[in-house]
Parts: structure tokens; C-alpha cells; sequence
């Protein structure tokens, strides 16, 4: 069987780590460590590589630091708080899966008590910080994205349909929302149209990941596309949001005025990626997907990097 022929090591510096998928290599063994891990770090630092382009788009130009830091505290303990939440609501199915069996509240490190107080509190202290750093609206989108992915991904869709991580993904396209908000107050045709890209790339993203952790999702009773369909149908079903968000992200260019730099970065990244995942039909191996699961991340961070460069060469 042929190999996915894209074999790009991802661009998030904290990749650079020997364990595969949004899980930290290293087993936390402090309360400190667990608390850190409870976060879920990687995560984090995904989904704040598209803020700060994003707020430098909305400003055309470099925000002030202030801002820029204030946003970016305010989007990790947002973000932090939502992943404590997820955990303590998995512990029980974490435990069943080899990929998340090591996570503090499983492994008994920190309680779920204690775990869930952190969680509520990090999430509090990220509203008032965006609030007071930035404005109201801008606390309310974080603090709403935590609310879906919370009540509407973790706690109804993620045991109960194999479109979980499609729906529940829009909660990670938020701080693009909260990005532009914190600068201009507002929300135009732009954000939401970057919030559809992030949107589109999650579930081909994430199906990769779940490939190589199909018979995890199975033991716990997770009905994540990858263990219920045929990996033919997984593919159909990766080509066609692959299709969608290279359209989106083309999109952009005219209804955001995007230069040269996005726009040839936009097709080409997209049909990379499109080609690596009608290559991933022709082999169902692990490393197969996780080199497609790779290149998703390297795609998304050089497509916001792009975004970035475009505003300051056009």
C-alpha cells in the first residue's frame, strides 16, 4: 500500500516530541505538572496561532503589545479552562483509551473535584481579563465558545454521534472571533469567514488523528467516524471538507482584499492538503494518517503565517 506522499514535520514548535496526536509525551508526575496537563498545552497553542494574525489583519498592522498579550493570556485561560472541563467530564472513558489513559484525574494525581474548581476558575478569571483588557464582547465569544464545547460537544454529541467533532469543532474557530473582536469591537464578513476555515479543516484534521486511534474510540464507546465507517467512507467524507475549505480560504482573497502572499498560499497548501488525503484512501496505516495529522497542523499554522506576511507586503 502506498504511504501518504506528504511528510511534512508540523510547524507548532511542541510538536517536536516523539508521542503523535494532541497528547503530551511526558507523563505529568507533579500536582503542578497535572494541573499544566490538565490545559492541555498543544491544544492551546493551536488555536493561538490563528489569533494573533488574526487581530493583525483586523488592525492592518501589528495591534499594540498590550492588546496582543492581554488576548493571548485571555485565550489560553479561556481555552485552558474549557480542556480541564472536557477532562473531567472524559475521566471515565480516558481511562479506557491508551492514548489518554496517563491524564491526571485518570491516573488519580488530581482529583476531580479539585480539577473541576481549576477548570471554573480559569475560566472566570479569562472573561474578566478579556472584559477589562479588551471589551465585553470579546470575553462573551470566549466564554460562549466554552459553553458549546462543553454542553454541546462533550456532553451530548461526543458519545452519542459520529458527527461529534464536526459540530463540536466550531468551539475551537471562536478565537479567531475573539481575535478580531478584542481590536475592532465588531464583527465583520472576515472573521467569520476565517472562523468557517478553521471550521472546515477540523474534521479532516482530527479524522486523521482518530485513524491511528480507531480501536481507542471503539473500546470506549465513542462513536467517532473513523470506528463506525469504512475508512472509504472516512476519506469521501475528509475530501469533501478538504474541498470546502480550500474554497473558503480562496474566498478570502476578494471579500478581505488579501494580497499575492495569501492567495498563492492558500491554493497551494490546500491542494497539498486535498492531495494528501485522497493519497491517505489508498492506505489506512497508522503513520499514514499521522502524517496527513502532521501536515493538517503545518497547514493551518503557515496559512495564518501567510495571513500575516500578506498585511504588511500588499
Amino acid at each position: 500500500m502506498e504511504a501518504v506522499p506528504i511528510n511534512v514535520r508540523p510547524f507548532v514548535p511542541s510538536r517536536l516530541t516523539r508521542r503523535p496526536g494532541h497528547e503530551s509525551g511526558r507523563i505529568p508526575t507533579t500536582v503542578v505538572a497535572g494541573y499544566i496537563a490538565l490545559t492541555k498545552p498543544r491544544i492551546i497553542e493551536l488555536l493561538l496561532i490563528t489569533t494573533i494574525p488574526t487581530m493583525v489583519v483586523a488592525n492592518n498592522g501589528w495591534p499594540s503589545l498590550w492588546l496582543m498579550v492581554v488576548t493571548m493570556v485571555g485565550g489560553t485561560l479561556a481555552a485552558g479552562g474549557a480542556n480541564a472541563i472536557n477532562m473531567y467530564i472524559d475521566r471515565d472513558i480516558d481511562a479506557l483509551m491508551e492514548r489518554t489513559k496517563n491524564r491526571p484525574l485518570v491516573t488519580g494525581l488530581i482529583s476531580p473535584r479539585n480539577g473541576l474548581i481549576f477548570a471554573i476558575s480559569l475560566e472566570i478569571v479569562a472573561f474578566l481579563v478579556l472584559w477589562a483588557g479588551t471589551n465585553l464582547l470579546s470575553g462573551i465569544l470566549a466564554l460562549s465558545a466554552t459553553l458549546f464545547y462543553v454542553f454541546v460537544y462533550s456532553l451530548w454529541l461526543k458519545r452519542t454521534s459520529k458527527q461529534n467533532i464536526v459540530i463540536g469543532g466550531a468551539a475551537g474557530a471562536v478565537p479567531v472571533l475573539v481575535g478580531w473582536a478584542a481590536v475592532t469591537n465588531s464583527l465583520s464578513w472576515t472573521p467569520w469567514l476565517l472562523f468557517l476555515v478553521i471550521f472546515l479543516w477540523t474534521p479532516p484534521h482530527f479524522w486523521a488523528l482518530a485513524i491511528k486511534h480507531n480501536d481507542d474510540y471503539t473500546a470506549a464507546g465513542v462513536p467517532m467516524l473513523p470506528s463506525v465507517v469504512s475508512h472509504e467512507k472516512v476519506i469521501a467524507s475528509m475530501v469533501r471538507y478538504t474541498i470546502a475549505l480550500l474554497v473558503s480560504s480562496l474566498i478570502l482573497v476578494p471579500v478581505s482584499d488579501m494580497g499575492w502572499v495569501y492567495g498563492v498560499s492558500a491554493l497551494v497548501l490546500g491542494v497539498a492538503f486535498l492531495w494528501g488525503t485522497i493519497a491517505l484512501g489508498k492506505s489506512d496505516s497508522p503513520s499514514a494518517s499521522m502524517r496527513l495529522f502532521s501536515f493538517s497542523i503545518s497547514y493551518i499554522s503557515l496559512l495564518f503565517i501567510a495571513l500575516t506576511v500578506d498585511v504588511f507586503v500588499r
